[in-house]
Parts: structure tokens; sequence; C-alpha cells
């Protein structure tokens, strides 16, 4: 077979495993409806998973099967070329056509062990520029603003149909009309003249949500509904979210990928970019669960931001880790993460156990308290951006990750993270006593929440737990997180003898509770408050209640907007 028709071959070959790994994502996620409609919240979470893995497998067989073709590396630079114009040109009209694109890249990356970064050979940047617009129509709803506001929300949900009962529909109705009323003015709801909706249900964990804006002459609000199932197998409206803040942390970076049915996953994203203008295209890729994608997205828009700034990478502000090194761009909002050469005598770990955490993080219910981390290999910085002192540094901890070029530096494994003010530091500079309490608060709730989610923290020291803007405690600290069950929680013994613990038989996986008050947060003012909020932390008997629930299968919920906007029921 000739060098063109075998080209031909090797593209069609990938745009057809791309195609099929697409319909099976999207069966997952289709399935969704329906396991929210019957409460199968164990299989809910076990699709995530399989999901998330989708990508992976039919990468693998993507590569095996163009191995079995042809002999990879004895194809020169203008048959790779080749397939790349070939692959575009199949591309045209295709409704996935920039996922696509990243399964390619990911396909000739595998192929050449990530060496050949170069737009020649992959979409390092896109084919096309999508513009939003021409499919609107396909992921929209509009609802007639003409008439009544109860009016609207019943043909809402004449559109919006679920294989339940509501538990109150006319109280639910009176709720969202209440809601809105509340927050728009008579002369705004009268300037209102279009309710959009996109077409797919989002659905995540235990709840389900509609999503859209209000449309004003003068602004556009987002325009919310959020769902959720009783015990008793009914259906009940919980909020109306109109704040732009609620809606930012509902799609936040430390929450479980969406899933919402769609063939246009690009006009879904930009309708949602339109609601959401300070979240990155990348983060909306990633919220509807095509993370691969939004790591192209990443890598693109750091190259943008590369060009168009001119500060130096450096060490990332706060206590340096025992396991990771950490530095940033000071203009960019993201951290990046090596794994050390070396750990400190205190680490009983391997590196290969540092992945297998984060793997596991990946794969869990993050509840809206542990950041997603994005895995990259051989990624580069150009040398002329590292800071001189970082550079040696990175040599003194993790050599084995770096390649030098005359005008790079290539990090073999590294992740990324979203940037947020270490708690430590935040506790050290805040002054004012409300927010000091509300952070501690936070940071009480955060552990709760990863322990209830079937995750044992680990190393909770304050450190080890960012804030964001929107004052949310979140921990980003992976290296010594485990499952609940492999623990042991254990009280102190009680003796006049301040060294009875050393004569105790302690095990690997002993804990003991009491002892957390005295490295979780440092001072005694912020201790005192700590154990206020929550000092049922420091006893086991706390953790071993958490323990039961998780060997039983409980599967907590927990909403991404302020108790005080949900409905009375």
């Amino acid at each position: 077979m000739h060098d063109t028709a075998l080209a031909k071959k090797v593209a069609y070959q990938i745009l057809s495993q791309f195609d099929k790994s697409y319909r099976w994502f999207t069966r997952i996620t289709r399935g969704a409806q329906e396991r929210f409609e019957q409460g199968k919240w164990k299989e809910t979470q076990v699709a995530s998973k399989q999901r998330i893995t989708i990508y992976e497998t039919s990468l693998s067989d993507t590569v095996a099967e163009i191995y079995h073709l042809i002999a990879v590396h004895r194809k020169d630079e203008t048959f790779w070329q080749q397939v790349k114009r070939i692959f575009a040109q199949q591309l045209e009209g295709h409704p996935q056509f920039e996922l696509a694109e990243t399964f390619y890249n990911s396909v000739i990356g595998r192929l050449f062990k990530h060496r050949k970064i170069d737009n020649s050979f992959m979409f390092v940047l896109p084919s096309r520029c999508y513009l939003p617009g021409p499919d609107r129509p396909k992921v929209v709803n509009s609802f007639d603003t003409t008439t009544t506001v109860a009016q609207m929300y019943h043909s809402i949900f004449k559109c919006y149909r679920y294989n339940i009962p509501f538990e109150n529909y006319d109280r639910d109705i009176a709720n969202l009309e209440t809601a809105l009323r509340k927050r728009l003015t008579t002369t705004q709801l009268a300037s209102v003249h279009t309710v959009e909706i996109l077409k797919p249900t989002f659905f995540r964990g235990k709840a389900a949500y509609l999503i859209g804006r209000i449309c004003m002459p003068e602004e556009t609000l987002p325009f919310v509904i959020s769902l959720q199932r009783s015990d008793n197998s009914e259906l009940f409206v919980d909020a109306l979210l109109t704040e732009r803040k609620d809606l930012s942390v509902t799609f936040g970076f430390a929450r479980s990928y969406f899933m919402a049915d769609t063939q246009n996953p690009a006009e879904v994203s930009a309708f949602l970019q339109e609601l959401l203008p300070n979240k990155k295209h990348f983060e909306l890729y990633m919220s509807l669960g095509h993370y691969k994608h939004g790591k192209t997205v990443f890598y693109r828009n750091f190259l943008q931001h590369m060009e168009n700034t001119d500060d130096r990478f450096e060490a990332a502000p706060g206590i340096r880790g025992l396991v990771m090194m950490v530095f940033h761009l000071p203009s960019y909002g993201v951290v990046f993460k090596i794994i050390k050469d070396e750990f400190a005598e205190s680490k009983k770990i391997t590196r290969e156990h540092v992945k297998d955490c984060y793997r596991l993080v990946k794969m869990s219910d993050r509840v809206g308290r542990m950041a997603d981390t994005h895995e990259y290999m051989n990624f580069r910085f150009p040398l002329n951006r590292m800071h001189p002192a970082l550079i040696e540094e990175l040599k003194a901890t993790c050599a084995s990750s770096l390649t030098f070029t005359d005008n790079e530096l290539i990090i073999s494994h590294l992740y990324i993270e979203r940037k947020m003010t270490p708690l430590n530091v935040y506790l050290q500079q805040e002054t004012d006593k409300d927010n000091v309490y509300n952070a501690l608060n936070e940071l009480g709730l955060c552990i709760k929440q990863i322990a209830m989610a079937n995750i044992f923290p680990g190393d909770m020291l304050h450190k080890n737990f960012g804030i964001t803007r929107h004052g949310r405690v979140i921990f980003y600290d992976y290296d010594e997180i485990c499952l609940m069950h492999e623990r042991h929680f254990r009280e102190l013994p009680k003796s006049d003898d301040p060294y009875a613990i050393d004569t105790l038989s302690v095990g690997p996986n002993d804990v003991f509770p009491e002892q957390f008050e005295h490295f979780i947060v440092g001072k005694r003012p912020l201790k005192t408050i700590l154990k206020q909020l929550h000092g049922d932390l420091m006893t086991a008997e706390y953790w071993r209640t958490v323990q039961t629930k998780c060997a039983r299968g409980d599967i907590q919920h927990f909403t991404p907007y302020s108790a005080d906007i949900r409905f009375p029921r």
C-alpha cells in the first residue's frame, strides 16, 4: 500500500476510534437521568469512574491498531504531516471536531512519547476557530416571557420531564416564582425578553440542574433550577440560582464532572462561557467531563499567556512541601507540582504511591473540597522565563524529572492545579475576625465532607489546604490520603504518664484524633476556635461513625450553594 493510501487509513482509524469512544461516553452520560430518577447513587459513582477511563482505553486500542497497520518509526515526517492534513479534512462538519483533534494529539503523543509537540504533526493550535451561534438552536430552548411568571415555569416543566412524580408541584412553582420576584424589580421583570435554558439537564451526584439565563435589555443573569430526589422517590425543586458566584461555585474546580448529554459540546461550553465570563474555557470543558480536551485548551491558553507576559516562574509562596516541589508564574492562575526525587524521612511512601493517590482523587467524588489536578508529560517551559533560583531548587529536588535543551526546560511528569492562597498564609495575614472564623469553620467542614466522601485526608496541616476567592477551603495535598476503612481510629490511653503512648502497641494504620488539635492549626487562638466549631473532629468516636456510614455505602450530598437559598419544604 502506498503512503497516501496508508496515511488515509491511519487518519480514518483515529477518527473512527474517536467516534466510537464518544458514543461510549454519550451512552454513559445519557444513563444519568435514569440513575437520578431511580436513586441509583452507587451506580452514579461507578458510571462517573467508567466515563473517566474511556479515554485511556480508546487511546490504547487506537495506538495498538496503528502499530498493527504500519511500522510507525520507519515513516518520515512527511508521512505524519500528511496524516494530519487528511485527518483535518475528515473533520469538516464534524460536531465534535475539537474533541477529535485532542484525541488525535493524544495518539501522536503516545506514538512518539510526547517528543513531537509541533503544530505540523499535532493540533497544538486548533485547525479552525469555532464561532458560537450557528448551533445555538441545537443546544438551547427559549421560553415565552410574555405570559405570567408561573406560566413560564409551567412551560419549562412541560419541556423538561422526568420519570418521577413531583413531591409538591404547586409549592415548587410558588417557591420559584417568589424567588424570581425577590431577585428582580417589577421593572426588570417587565423588561425580560427571553429565558434560555440549555437542552441537556446537568446531572451530578444526587442533584440535577437546568442551566440557563434571563435576558433583559441591559443585563443577563444566570437562571439555574436545582432539582433533587427525595427519600420517598419524589422530585423537588431545591433552589433557584440567579447569582454568578453561586453558579461559579457550582462549576467549581473541586467538584466532580457533570453528566450533560450533548452532541455539540463546543456550543454548550460557549453558552456557559457567556454565563460565566470569569471561568476559563478549559475549566468549562473539564466540567462537562471532557478533561483531556480541557488540558489541550489549557495548553493553548498557557502559550497565549506566555506570549503576552514577561514575568518569570518562581517557587510558589508558602511552606515547602516534603513530597512535591511547587512553582508558579505570578501572573497566571495555576501552580505546577513535581514529585521530588527523595522524600523526607517522615514520609514512608514511594513515587508510585503518590501517583496512585492523585489517581484516587481523580476517580472520587471530590464533593467541592478536593482540587482537580491535571497530569502532563514532557511539559516545556522557556528557560529564559525561569528564575535562576527556581532552576537551582528544581535541580536540587527533582533532577530526574528535568531535561534541559538550549532554550527549554522539559519536565517529564507534572501536575497542574488551580492556584489558591495557602490557608496558613491566609490566616497569618487576615486581620478580620469574621473572615478568620469563616476560614476555620470552612476548614472543619472541608475535612468532614472529604471524610464523608470515603477519603481520609491524612496530613491535615493547614498548609495543605487553600482558600478560594469565594472563601471556600479546598484540600490539595494528596500524598497521604487513603480510603476510610484503611485507618484504625483509637483513643489515647488515659494515664498520668505523658509518654504513655510510647508504651502502647501502635500499628502503622493507627490514628489518634485527640492529637489533631496539636497540628491542624498552630496558634492557640486558632486552635480554640476550631475546637469550638468542630471539636468532634478530635474524637475517635466521630471518625468511627463516619467509617460505619462509608462501610454501609451511604452516599452524601453537599449542595454547592448556601443553605439559606434552599427552598422550604
